[in-house]
């Protein structure tokens, strides 16, 4: 059974922005869709997030399909990073993905700590071979040069939204199209 995992970002929550539509949607082909809550989103800590997609992943295998935004992003690298080689996850959707600390702005010393090493992209891709990276081409949160990077470093297609600044619900993203026709891709 294909299962897709949402894991939300900082201040996130599981039913914020479009999270509740793409839920809806991939339920209409009969996908089930789970957005996790994360532990203590205002002050995140990296290992109890990646534990807690460890829990609700279970068991990793190629019917699994994931779906970070923000602060989701490198919690879900950090996941992959954590699973043995040889194990396979059929599909990750990366969205607005920080990859590095951005500014002081908005108190980073609450997530420098998913930063503290690079990532091992080498792995990341053996684990996971089917990557798309969206993110808003004027993004004020994340620069947009960091999707650039990420899509890069993970040898996918990059989806630029224009307009889409964060693609969260303070940006008025309820809805992320893009999003929902680049998971059917992967899934089907």
């Amino acid at each position: 059974m294909k299962k897709v995992f949402i894991v939300h970002g900082f201040n996130g929550e599981p039913n914020g922005g479009w999270r509740p539509w793409l839920m809806g949607e991939l339920a209409k082909h009969d996908i089930y869709a789970c957005a996790l809550p994360m532990p203590k989103p205002d002050v995140p800590s990296k290992e109890s997030w990646v534990k807690t997609i460890s829990i609700a992943v279970e068991n990793p295998n190629e019917e699994i399909f994931l779906v970070g935004h923000s602060l989701g992003v490198p919690a879900i690298l950090g996941y992959l990073e954590t699973l043995a080689l040889g194990l396979k996850i059929g599909g990750v959707v990366l969205v607005s993905g920080i990859i590095h600390v951005v500014s002081d702005r908005d108190k980073p010393s609450l997530i420098n700590h998913f930063f503290d090493k690079d990532f091992n992209y080498e792995k990341i891709k053996n684990i996971c071979s089917n990557f798309v990276v969206i993110h808003g081409d004027d993004d004020q949160n994340v620069p947009f040069s960091q999707a650039i990077e990420l899509s890069q470093n993970l040898s996918c297609e990059l989806v630029p939204v224009p307009d889409g600044k964060h693609l969260n619900g303070s940006a008025g993203f309820y809805q992320l199209p893009e999003l929902l026709e680049s998971l059917l891709k992967m899934i089907k």
